[in-house]
């Protein structure tokens, strides 16, 4: 396992930044050297050296070496779908309230970057079971996720099939497992309808149609329980939300985004970046109501036409299918929003 804390060790990661802030991620070997633009690095020289050192490139250039943080690392790591931002990704930690010992499931693991943080929030104790419908998808995913903690955890579970109406294709547990489903108990199950890893604490959808699982994960989540979903379009957020709102079973989604923006502070000089993260994408969560009740209707004074979507010159919501899941960043085939 790769160490996160003490000197630097043989198979650890070392984040390099040069004096004008480029940063580069090395793979600690013995007898490897590690090239830059500004000249090579003998990584012998890092390794048992401490967390923060200074080392030299062969033309003098000056490198401070430290472990990435995870929001470095998913920034950097091998991707197939789009990443979803550490911005996103801290939101959907807090606002889905994922504690250690959760059970979490996750539909469209992508890249693997969201499985990341949903794997050290849920901790030792909890239990993740990422569904990705491309096997090349999380084929990488498995890459990046065993390269950050330099091993496959033992409470995650990655399925290769579909969550959802229309699943039940087998599952695929951790490359190298002797059964499918990581050897875990449940198995790979008829995703979307009984896993056998019910109940689920917390639900969270990175796809390109997350209302046509609305009653699937009504199905799998605990009373009380969280849904969190991950879209691009507000094309895709409409579908969703109606969808949520219309299945009986949720209390009242809320719909948001989050624009994070750097300052620059250097004496007197304190003004705002010129460069911001601006939108990657919606996210929308929702309560699971206990089983039999239904959702008191929400007091609200609609626009004119709001529901009524020839009137207000739209495609009706119901978005075609196709696309693939964990990558909600970059959807095609969607229908034109207005204008």
């Amino acid at each position: 396992m790769i160490s996160h804390r003490g000197p630097f060790a043989p198979g650890d990661q070392a984040q390099l930044t040069d004096p004008k802030g480029r940063r580069h991620l090395a793979v600690l070997q013995p007898g490897k050297v590690f090239h830059t633009h500004r000249g090579s690095i003998v990584l012998d020289e890092l390794i048992g050296s401490p967390e923060g050192s200074v080392v030299r490139s062969s033309a003098g250039t000056p490198y401070v070496a430290l472990r990435p943080l995870l929001a470095d690392f998913t920034l950097s790591m091998t991707r197939g779908a789009a990443v979803v931002y550490p911005k996103d990704a801290a939101q959907i930690l807090a606002m889905a309230d994922i504690w250690p010992g959760a059970r979490v499931l996750e539909a469209g693991a992508g890249s693997g970057a969201l499985s990341c943080w949903l794997l050290r929030a849920v901790g030792p104790d909890g239990l993740l079971v990422s569904y990705e419908r491309r096997a090349d998808f999380a084929e990488i995913a498995a890459a990046n996720v065993a390269r950050f903690f330099g091993g496959a955890p033992p409470q995650w579970q990655l399925r290769a099939g579909e969550f959802g109406p229309g699943g039940g294709q087998p599952g695929a547990g951790q490359p190298g497992d002797p059964e499918p489903g990581g050897g875990r108990p449940g198995g790979p199950g008829r995703p979307g309808e009984d896993t056998g890893d019910e109940p689920f604490d917390r639900v969270v959808l990175d796809m390109l149609a997350p209302w046509e699982c609305v009653g699937s994960v009504a199905r799998a989540l605990l009373p009380g329980g969280v849904l969190a979903c991950y879209v691009a379009t507000a094309t895709q957020l409409s579908a969703t939300v109606e969808a949520v709102r219309g299945h009986g079973s949720f209390d009242e989604p809320a719909a948001w985004e989050s624009l994070t923006r750097g300052w620059h502070a250097d004496g007197l000089a304190v003004r705002p970046e010129h460069r911001m993260v601006g939108h990657t994408g919606f996210l929308v969560t929702a309560r699971r109501l206990a089983e039999g009740v239904i959702a008191p209707p929400r007091r609200r004074r609609p626009a004119k036409g709001a529901h009524d979507p020839q009137a207000a010159g739209w495609p009706a919501p119901v978005p075609p299918q196709g696309g693939t899941q964990g990558a909600a960043g970059r959807v095609v085939g969607l229908p034109p929003g207005p204008g």
